[in-house]
């Protein structure tokens, strides 16, 4: 089976709302299997974090990048980085940040150079900018226009509840099936070292 796992961090639970509709996405591909996986639990997921066909990262923007429960994630995965265990690989991202535009694309431009880094292939959103002309609507898909990953928007003083909007859940939930469409017709290239002999000296 086809096998997708979502990692995130939530400070204050509105990029948890984000990362549950990334999984309902998922979910609601045949074929697929979804493991969603808080970051402070990543010690004990590890197995399935490299077991998987694709993963999707999530984590608030704070501070003109990720939060630091999850950069100290991507740092403690050095170890599977000198191994390019998660080569070939399916990546993507989402994050979610207390205003409009909030610098999220800082956050969603170190995600997907970790994952590059790592020897993975990037997932984008794939989704035209919602909300953008005279007849748009903030209940458009991809409301906040982003392309590298799926953004969200929660207001600073409210729960979860609030925010993020219906419009950000449901791109979440678009990428989830993105990627699992994707993650279910990907066949990785050879391995690494098959490709090194390839090329010429």
């Amino acid at each position: 089976m086809t096998r997708v796992a979502i990692i995130y961090h939530s400070g204050y639970g509105h990029t948890r709302v984000q990362a549950e509709a990334v999984r309902e996405g998922a979910r609601a591909v045949p074929g697929v299997r979804v493991d969603l996986i808080a970051v402070d639990d990543h010690d004990r997921y590890g197995d399935v974090l490299d077991a998987a066909d694709a993963i999707v990262f999530g984590a608030p923007t704070y501070m003109a990048g990720p939060s630091a429960p999850f950069k100290a994630f991507l740092d403690a995965t050095a170890g599977r980085w000198a191994e390019q265990r998660w080569r070939d690989k399916l990546a993507a991202g989402f994050t979610n940040s207390a205003g409009l535009n909030g610098d999220k694309l800082a956050t969603l431009q170190q995600l997907a150079l970790f994952a590059m880094q790592h020897g993975m292939v990037w997932v984008g959103l794939g989704l035209l900018p919602g909300n953008h002309t005279s007849t748009g609507s903030p209940e458009d898909l991809n409301r906040l226009a982003g392309f590298l990953g799926a953004m969200g928007q929660s207001p600073a003083d409210l729960g979860p509840e609030a925010g993020p909007s219906a419009s950000d859940r449901r791109t979440a939930e678009y990428l989830g099936r993105r990627v699992a469409r994707m993650a279910l017709n990907w066949r990785p290239a050879a391995d690494s070292a098959e490709l090194t002999k390839a090329v010429p000296a």
